[in-house]
């Protein structure tokens, strides 16, 4: 069922009236004998609070099998009626007060709440909380917003072989009669509930520490133990460490919580989550295959994002969910700031030019786009706005303030924001109050442009030159902000221009730094500079916006891209190739060409990823059919099967280019080499046919009919794991027959007992790119269900099946309208957004095929 929902105003009546002091929490986590619960744990908190005003009613959030009893002051209350929507009414409140709230929570299998795992390798219990947006009140009785802090006693009854993990330290632990162990932990540091945090069961864990002019933080890792071979704790204590060290410097304000542990947890919904001295991971980051490089990357940026909650959401936190993008925007800004300065990854602002920017175009080219200070009236719409938005934008436009008013300002602008505000909640007010007093520049007129509307600008260079390629003439032209109110905004930009050096190579011989405003900018400096052969107007990628190219450029990318040396202005190229083949101005069919000739050239192996799983898009959504089918697989996986043999043998690129074969419509004669592959009658040299990859190429080999439930079986008996259950699920709804479909539809979207891994590797196996005659008749179907399945299911159980299932696959007009005639009705607000945003994906399919086939 859906959590209660709260609005913005009712959480600010709320805490007008109520100040919270404290929480005890006891749990038990046991059957009565030691053993681990099944279906529920007992949860007995004591709120201790004060009230503005003597007499006044209030309510506590309780979300709960049942509630056996509620006291308030010793004045026990009525909870006979209590359904969960409503929590436990207060009625006449006195100035101090006092609540003791018994109840029985469940375990849970989404994500949320207190999540419960058995392991199938040797059947341990494992348990983790995940509350954010709004879930505490599933463990505990609690005021579930973020700006009603307190400090939290938690003391937890658990199995005595159990690892047990919250925010503070261990303070006591005793053995109980039952042969249970009780664990009391300190008093935690003023957080709000969201961050609240616990970890139980058999954990294997790893221990270090981090020491600087500051103190000494302890440091622990811990995951499963069917995990641990897996672990590479001392390469995550070495960027944790690192982490540690550029923030200190960078805020100049000590970490804020007594200890440090990051706990790889199964079944997570997202990446990570940053609870205050105890991240949760997704355990997908614990590698027990090999990866490339780029995931290691992706793994330190995560960690370090957490790692910048800790100062800019925990410590300060927002005053309600309006600005959850400032929390997300600023972690991803300074993740990335902390790869780039302090670890092995100083490309990482490469990839997120290719990655993080990528996302935030595509979400504000949506109709569902929005301000990134967005107007969130309750905890429904925030739901929906964890988004391209809300990470990816707003830290690009981070990043732009950064160009505009300076590292070093915006630094201690956030040093006087940490010191002003710290356990505390605030608002993007304060922030910009903060870096005003800093750099002494007004930003409120930055704030309007960028926070406050939607939309990209698009520039580009508009040029004259003479007989000897100089330029006479130089200017920036910006387009109005597109979707939105047409908004021309400042962009402090970079000019880089590009030519030949003696190599061949296209190198930078001019780059011009400037403040860009107005439809039309001059550029004065670059005026008898030489026009050389491509021109980038974001060069350094500094702002936010859509760069287009002129003839010239644009020649020079298509047949030259690989002869550019630098990685970030060869991704801004890609980038730029990209968007206009999503724009319908460029043919998907030109796009796939020109991966297919210059990524052989590419050095990051991430922009590599990203580019292959860009034309599988272009192919299978963006290009005619016809053409797809008849040239476009074919020689785009003849391109990928020659890159993977020529690659030097087992490396990062070699892999890269088998994963995306083993994702894309495949003819009988490669199948036949990726079998060999599996099997080992014919090995690619330097490849590791490791866990993963065995299920990778055993799905390819599904996909298309030449491999079934016998070599599921089969492989599943080699890895019968959690990953290996999960690839097992995809597989058979990968199978290419009308009655796999049709089991996988009816589990995916009636099997509400399905844990959310299970229903999303049901769902990610679905549809396939070569399987689309099969599913012609899941688009009726489709949004026949939805209304029901965003009734019955909790958000976070409701949004990967709404999404997922999207008859993205059907690429007709005839899906537009099925869309549009469901959107005709009155839906809920939430999930009217995400079928728009489906909607528009189609539509932007068809632009693109007309468009190719012209």
């Amino acid at each position: 069922m859906p959590a209660p929902n709260l609005t913005r105003d009712q959480a600010k009546q709320r805490a007008e009236l109520l100040d919270v002091e404290s929480y005890d929490i006891l749990l038990d986590l046991t059957d009565g004998n030691g053993h681990p619960g099944e279906r529920t744990f007992e949860s007995t908190t004591t709120i201790r609070f004060a009230s503005a005003r003597a007499g006044a009613s209030s309510w506590v959030d309780i979300v709960a099998a049942g509630v056996r009893s509620a006291t308030l002051n010793g004045r026990e209350l009525d909870v006979s009626g209590y359904v969960e929507d409503d929590g436990i009414a207060l009625p006449d409140l006195a100035e101090t007060n006092e609540l003791v709230v018994r109840a029985d929570c469940r375990y849970m299998n989404t994500g949320e709440g207190l999540h419960r795992f058995v392991d199938p390798v040797d059947d341990a219990v494992y348990l983790y909380t995940q509350f954010e947006t709004a879930d505490a009140k599933r463990m505990f009785a609690c005021f579930d917003q973020p700006d009603l802090k307190s400090v939290y006693r938690l003391t937890v009854i658990a199995p005595s072989d159990w690892k047990v993990v919250s925010n503070a330290q261990v303070e006591s632990t005793e053995k109980t009669a039952e042969g249970a162990t009780k664990t009391v932990f300190a008093v935690s540091e003023r957080i709000s509930t969201y961050l609240v945090a616990l970890v139980a069961g058999p954990y294997a864990e790893w221990h270090d520490q981090y020491t600087d002019e500051h103190g000494t933080i302890p440091l622990g890792i811990y995951c499963r133990a069917s995990l641990a071979e897996h672990m590479d704790a001392d390469r995550l204590f070495t960027e944790t460490k690192q982490g540690f060290g550029f923030y200190h410097k960078a805020f100049a304000t000590p970490y804020p919580f007594s200890k440090y542990d990051q706990l790889f947890v199964p079944e997570f919904n997202a990446g990570a989550m940053e609870n205050a001295g105890a991240v949760t991971f997704l355990e997908d980051y614990v590698f027990r295959s090999r990866v490339t490089r780029y995931a290691y990357e992706r793994r330190a940026e995560t960690l370090l994002h957490e790692m910048a909650h800790m100062w800019f959401g925990d410590l300060v936190t927002m005053r309600w969910w309006d600005d959850l993008w400032l929390n997300e925007s600023f972690a991803t800004f300074a993740s990335v700031l902390a790869q780039a300065e302090a670890t092995e990854y100083e490309h990482a602002w490469t990839s997120f030019a290719n990655i993080e920017k990528s996302w935030a175009y595509r979400q504000d080219q949506l109709p569902s786009t929005h301000p990134i200070a967005a107007d969130i009236v309750d905890l429904q719409a925030v739901e929906v706005n964890f988004d391209g938005i809300t990470y990816a934008k707003g830290a690009s436009v981070l990043k732009q303030l950064v160009s505009y008013v300076g590292l070093d300002n915006f630094l201690a602008g956030l040093r006087v924001y940490f010191g002003k505000h710290a356990w505390g909640n605030a608002t993007l007010a304060d922030l910009l109050a903060a870096l005003e007093q800093a750099s002494g520049r007004d930003l409120s007129g930055w704030s309007a442009q960028w926070l406050e509307t939607t939309g990209l600008n698009s520039l580009r260079p508009r040029f004259d030159t003479d007989g000897e390629g100089r330029f006479t003439s130089f200017a920036v032209v910006q387009s109005g902000a597109k979707p939105g109110a047409g908004e021309l905004r400042t962009h402090r930009i970079a000019v880089g221009v590009y030519d030949d050096d003696s190599s061949g190579n296209l190198v930078r011989i001019q780059r011009v730094e400037l403040d860009v405003e107005g439809e039309v900018t001059e550029v004065p400096d670059l005026v008898g500079a030489p026009a050389g052969k491509l021109v980038l107007v974001n060069d350094d990628d500094l702002t936010y916006c859509t760069m287009r190219l002129d003839a010239g450029s644009l020649t020079t990318l298509v047949d030259r891209i690989a002869d550019i040396t630098e990685p970030l202005p060869r991704t801004l190229c890609w980038s730029a190739a990209w968007e206009m083949t999503r724009e319908a101005e460029l043919k998907a069919r030109d796009f796939v060409a020109i991966v297919s000739h210059g990524i052989h050239a590419e050095t990051e192996v991430g922009v590599v990823q990203r580019l292959l799983l860009q034309a599988q898009t272009a192919l299978n959504s963006y290009a005619e059919q016809g053409w797809a089918a008849e040239r476009g697989w074919p020689e785009f996986t003849t391109r990928l099967l020659e890159l993977a043999r020529s690659a030097e043998p087992g490396s990062d690129h070699q892999l890269a280019f088998v994963n995306s074969l083993t994702g894309s419509v495949l003819d009988d004669e490669k199948l036949a080499v990726l079998a060999g592959w599996l099997d080992g009658s014919s090995p690619l040299e330097g490849l590791t046919v490791d866990a993963d990859l065995r299920w990778r190429l055993l799905n390819a080999l599904v996909a298309h009919g030449k491999a079934g439930d016998a070599e599921i079986d089969a492989e599943l008996a080699r890895d019968d794991t959690a990953t290996g259950r999960r690839h097992a699920e995809y597989a058979r709804a990968m199978r290419p027959t009308a009655e796999s479909k049709a089991e996988a539809w009816q589990r995916a979207v009636y099997d509400d007992e399905l844990p959310n891994a299970m229903s999303n590797a049901v769902i990610g196996g679905f549809s396939h790119p070569g399987q689309k005659h099969l599913l012609g008749e899941y688009v009726a179907k489709y949004f026949d269900v939805i209304d029901d399945v965003w009734r019955r299911r909790s958000s976070e159980r409701a949004q990967p099946t709404v999404v997922g299932l999207f008859p993205a696959w059907a690429v007709d007009q005839s899906t537009v309208d099925a869309a549009d005639a469901w959107l005709a009705q009155e839906r809920p607000a939430a999930l009217r957004r995400l079928v728009s945003e489906g909607r528009a994906g189609i539509v932007r399919a068809l632009a693109a095929r007309e468009f190719d086939e012209s």
